[in-house]
């Protein structure tokens, strides 16, 4: 099912996210945490295209697997990073060939190594080239990505807004946010979206503290804040990696309680490939449904 098709429904879309693992042994752990996650029947799953596309074999691999096996409505990631134009049609046509209707459609970062992007020889050198791409050739709902902390790369909001507003235009069906953990950053974000004349739907991407060093590298690549408050109850809890997981989940829960008790569309789980503390959230949310206390669908 085409994920803008599940907007329409009016209800709460959750999806999680999951990247391709490097190893044959990975890609079995993985096969059976998505097994598992089966149970929690989420709207859709994707899976990202690795730095410098190290993993795309795995990401067309995987997103069959999870649409034909599993039976879950399943996303690809594409970036724009490491192929020419040529080779990004053709795996495109792979994620046709397969039944694949769903398409995120990304710049992509750096290769390992490499600080600065660059366009791949006779490659693509912008998200809106490649969703440009998407739409005149195939026939995918495609996604993009916002910033509601701006883009590391970008000016100013204004500058950042603009161009999210081009990749609309390029034919983006909805937008997911970069992970975020203040959710007035969110709501901030969408009324000046909504003011720059963006109207698809604005998707909070949410990634539950689980490891303190790992959310605080991840954070600092990406420019995503951890609120104050929040950070001095995590060092507090610094040499004890359970109860850091456990104000996490509960963190997280909350977080997204309130997002769609404001009228977000939905959440999109950034997992890291662990699914034991999206799994408590999504049981939390669905139990509690905070979505019908919705003011206004953003």
């Amino acid at each position: 099912m085409r994920i803008d098709k599940m907007f329409e429904e009016q209800r709460p879309v959750f999806s999680f996210e999951f990247f391709p693992p490097k190893t044959d042994e990975g890609q079995r752990t993985l096969e059976g945490t998505l097994s598992v996650l089966k149970e929690d029947d989420p709207e859709y799953v994707s899976v990202t295209y690795g730095a410098g596309g190290s993993t795309r074999g795995r990401t067309v691999e995987i997103t069959k697997w999870i649409k034909q096996d599993l039976g879950i409505e399943a996303m690809a990631h594409l970036s724009c990073v490491g192929e020419p134009k040529q080779r990004i049609a053709e795996i495109l046509g792979e994620l046709e060939a397969v039944g694949i209707e769903n398409v995120l459609a990304l710049r992509g970062d750096p290769p390992r190594g490499q600080e600065e992007w660059t366009p791949t020889p006779g490659g693509l050198h912008y998200s809106t080239e490649l969703i440009e791409l998407i739409r005149e050739r195939f026939d995918f709902c495609v996604g993009a990505a916002c910033f509601p902390e701006v883009h590391p790369e970008a000016p100013d909001l204004d500058s950042d807004l603009r161009f999210a507003k081009q990749k609309v235009d390029a034919g983006a069906s909805f937008l997911i946010t970069q992970l975020f953990m203040d959710n007035e950053l969110y709501f901030d974000f969408v009324e000046a979206a909504r003011t720059a004349g963006i109207s698809v739907p604005i998707v909070p991407g949410i990634m539950p503290i689980t490891n303190l060093k790992q959310i605080k590298t991840i954070t600092g690549m990406c420019g995503a804040t951890i609120p104050a408050e929040l950070g001095r109850e995590l060092d507090a809890r610094a040499e004890d990696p359970e109860a850091v997981t456990e104000l996490g989940v509960a963190y997280a829960t909350l977080q997204c309680s309130d997002l769609l008790a404001r009228g977000a569309p939905g959440v999109h789980f950034y997992t890291l490939n662990r699914s034991p503390a999206t799994r408590a959230i999504l049981a939390a949310l669905r139990a509690a449904h905070p979505w019908t206390r919705a003011r206004a669908v953003v």
